[in-house]
């Protein structure tokens, strides 16, 4: 039985990453793995392309060209390591062992919600000096903290409304498994986590 997994994006499993995206303008689409082969995708349906290789796995760096333009990051990328121009990373998505096995949510009625900026809310600007100041939090009556968008923007600081990668966490504010360790941290401080996200329009620059 094929994996089953979201229509776009990266998808590591077994040994392999399924390489998917939707580029209906494009007459041929290529697969540039860092530090590896470039590879044929194969157009599939309504202007999906794809292809399953076993050069690729969590960490490898990649982008696509779209017949002689590029290469581009993926649109779907879950990580932005060198920012929203730069390649995008294989992530896998059920990497991280979670904590927080008992953690049953908050009423609606008990929601006390906190809202933050990650790059302003501490020195640090990171997912992980948001995790350290939890208690302070939850000592001030919160329940909830909501984080104000987080998605992959240009530059090093933004207010997160014009974003550039919406499936992927801001390289600026930590990986992917920080703003894990920060949910599951939260969760098994007591206090729920709210996403603010932007999906109604995209940023002017490396969207």
């Amino acid at each position: 039985m094929s994996p089953s997994f979201p229509l776009h994006g990266a998808h590591p499993h077994d040994d392999a990453v399924t390489f998917r995206v939707w580029a209906p303008a494009a007459d041929a689409v290529t697969l540039a793995l860092g530090g590896g082969p470039s590879l044929a995708l194969s157009e599939t349906e309504d202007g999906l392309f794809a292809c399953t290789t076993d050069a690729a796995g969590p960490g490898t760096r990649y982008r696509f060209r779209l017949g002689d333009e590029g290469p581009f990051p993926d649109p779907a990328a879950r990580f932005q390591p060198e920012g929203v121009h730069g390649p995008s990373e294989v992530i896998a998505p059920d990497a991280y062992e979670w904590g927080d096995a008992d953690w049953n949510g908050i009423p609606r009625e008990d929601l006390v919600v906190y809202e933050l900026h990650v790059g302003t809310f501490t020195e640090a600007g990171t997912f992980d000096g948001v995790r350290e100041q939890l208690a302070y939090l939850r000592d001030l009556g919160v329940t909830a903290i909501e984080l104000m968008p987080a998605h992959d923007f240009p530059g090093a600081r933004n207010w997160g409304y014009d974003p550039a990668a919406w499936f992927a966490p801001a390289h600026t504010y930590g990986r992917p498994e920080a703003l894990r360790r920060l949910v599951d941290a939260a969760h098994q401080t007591g206090l729920a986590v709210i996403l603010d996200v932007i999906y109604n329009h995209l940023g002017p620059d490396g969207a």
